[in-house]
């Protein structure tokens, strides 16, 4: 399986942060093993009703290949919701998926 590198995007989540946030920093591996790349995917934490940025920036995410995800909100969370937008503009949501337990996620045609 492939990886594929999300520096810039992990470089622009941490930059803004102060010095002492990155110690809350949330840490997962994304994969999708779905028929399509993900090009742009969302996080927001589940008790809060609006999507922070995108996490890929510019970049995507190839079906089949895997990425080390960087949250770097600075917030004691580990309950987030994920939004995925799909290369044909489908959208997925799945809601309320605890990463600090599971420290990965994929995502699937099935789903």
């Amino acid at each position: 399986m492939k990886h594929v590198m999300l520096g810039g995007a992990a470089a622009l989540m941490l930059a803004a942060l102060p010095g002492a946030a990155l110690a809350e920093d949330l840490k997962f591996v994304l994969t999708n093993s779905s028929s399509y790349a993900v090009k742009s995917f969302y996080t927001s934490p589940a008790d809060i009703d609006n999507w922070e940025e995108d996490v890929f920036g510019e970049n995507y995410l190839p079906a089949g290949n895997y990425v080390t995800v960087t949250i770097g909100d600075g917030r004691e969370q580990c309950v987030y919701d994920m939004k995925f937008v799909l290369e044909d503009d489908s959208e997925f949501v799945e809601k309320g998926i605890d990463l600090c337990a599971l420290g990965e996620y994929t995502l699937s045609d099935s789903q």
